[in-house]
């Protein structure tokens, strides 16, 4: 068998390992949301909202972009993984010390006191994360995607039950605390039992300088990601209550399911195969059409589907009291749209060695996504914020085609055009769909979501097969198979 068949058949592996994790997982998540949005508060939710931009920040400086250079070169030593494991692990304590000494006046700032002692709990996962980084990225590089989806699901489980129990026990936001920190807690323990890995006490100038070159750009993209991806959070959290903070946060995290779902899975297998084909751009260019059609083909209906039926859904889901968060949800799914879309161009980018490139190019997306984001805010309140957004997320998407027709070759109207025939259906489908409304007027609401849903799924898949869309037929003619080679394994 050749390598490059080898490799193939491995990449094939690792999609359908992290789609089941991701699925699993995505199913795990909406469980808990189901059950803990039923026994704690918005309020709650909101507290860990009003953090989640600090220990997005920190986690950044924990990993200091190094992860991605790791997977970036091609053959990494022992003295590479050793040097990055010793800085992740030393920036993970220094960055839970500055969080330790600041949470009294994080707390002050949104005038909420609890929240001082939940930073400095919730804190102590950057230091548990920092010491299993390296072993998570060795896995991806070796697509040892298996192994990883057993030790998410399995962890994710035990600390969901962690969380019911404590919820239902009355310990409010203290139970979404510690269901992190379990969780994170478990993954470390099972990595060290059963990974071979283990750093040589060294600590090399040489290796660290060249995978800085590649990684601080990395590292600063991604920091600049994480800040700007919470900034939301900290300006409602500072302007508002922390029950509104809840009820966003619960509509970004629902959305986040979807949108984030099938770009994340690709992104787990992408970023490596990407990084495998860095020198010959036609093949480059081709993986990336695929890739982006097959994530616009699941993600759009998707995403239609779910501004279609949101309300029956957050009712049926979350109960009564979380409907104000229903109109913050549909729009965010408009943004979510372009979201899905935007790593899938972005990571072949990295993968190419233009760190430097897209780290410019981010400080510029961000800048204009954050003046519109507060303008909106500062004009029309919070849904004005929500539209920022939304136009954010396709600017960053389109701004990320460019850079890959300008140092890949894969043109800006090809891409677009791909694309136009599939988010055309999914409107249709949504326009029709959304039209049976007002034909049956006063119909159960739930049964006429169970109608619209499968009016869509019917047009959407019919005009699919009618006008041979490419990503149909590829669904058609090779997931069957690949699913076959993977269970026979």
């Amino acid at each position: 068998m050749s390598s490059k068949t080898n490799f193939k058949q491995k990449a094939a592996s690792g999609m359908v390992w992290t789609s089941i994790q991701k699925f699993i997982g995505m199913g795990i998540n909406f469980i808990s949301g189901i059950i803990l949005a039923r026994l704690l508060k918005p309020e709650d939710y909101g507290c860990i909202g009003m953090l989640s931009i600090f220990m997005v920040i920190a986690g950044a400086l924990v990993d200091g972009g190094f992860a991605s250079a790791l997977i970036q070169k091609k053959r990494p030593t022992q003295e590479d993984y050793s040097t990055i494991f010793f800085f992740n692990l030393g920036m993970s304590l220094l960055m839970y010390l500055i969080l330790f000494c600041c949470a009294p006046w994080i707390a002050r700032f949104y005038k909420i006191p609890l929240l001082s002692s939940v930073l400095r709990v919730q804190g102590t996962i950057l230091i548990i994360n920092s010491c299993i980084l390296i072993q998570g990225n060795q896995l991806r590089k070796q697509f040892c995607f298996k192994k990883l989806t057993i030790v998410s699901l399995m962890t994710s489980v035990i600390s969901l039950l962690f969380g019911i129990i404590m919820a239902y026990n009355g310990y409010g936001v203290w139970s979404l605390v510690s269901m992190n920190l379990i969780g994170a807690s478990l993954k470390a323990i099972i990595y060290w039992l059963t990974n071979k890995w283990f750093p040589l006490f060294v600590f090399s100038w040489t290796s660290f300088k060249e995978l800085f070159n590649f990684g601080f750009f990395m590292f600063m993209t991604h920091f600049i990601h994480s800040v700007c991806n919470n900034i939301q959070g900290l300006l409602i959290g500072r302007l508002y209550n922390p029950a509104m903070l809840g009820y966003y946060s619960k509509a970004k995290s629902t959305e986040e399911l979807a949108s984030k779902s099938i770009s994340d899975v690709m992104g787990q297998v992408t970023y490596p195969l990407y990084a495998e084909y860095q020198q010959d751009k036609k093949m480059l260019s081709n993986v990336i059409k695929r890739i982006t059609n097959i994530v616009a083909y699941i993600t759009f209906p998707i995403m239609f589907i779910l501004i279609l039926i949101a309300k029956p859904l957050f009712i049926l889901l979350y109960s009564n009291k979380w409907l104000t968060s229903v109109p913050y949800f549909q729009i965010l799914c408009l943004a979510g749209i372009a979201i899905s879309l935007q790593s899938v161009n972005m990571q072949s980018i990295a993968a190419i060695g233009k760190s430097r490139i897209m780290f410019r190019w981010t400080i510029i997306k961000r800048i204009i996504g954050i003046t519109i984001i507060i303008s909106g805010l500062a004009v029309f309140g919070i849904k004005g914020l929500l539209v920022g957004m939304v136009f954010q997320s396709w600017l960053m998407y389109l701004i990320n085609v460019y850079l890959v027709e300008k140092y890949i070759g894969y043109k800006f109207i090809t891409q677009m055009k791909e694309l136009a025939s599939i988010l055309a259906l999914a409107i249709l489908s949504f326009g029709v769909a959304y039209s049976i409304s007002y034909v049956f007027y006063g119909l159960n609401m739930y049964i006429l979501t169970i109608c619209q849903f499968v009016i869509y799924i019917i047009i959407y898949l019919g005009c699919s097969y009618m006008l041979k869309i490419e990503s149909y037929q590829y669904f058609v003619d090779n997931l069957p198979l690949i699913i076959g080679k993977i269970i026979k394994k």
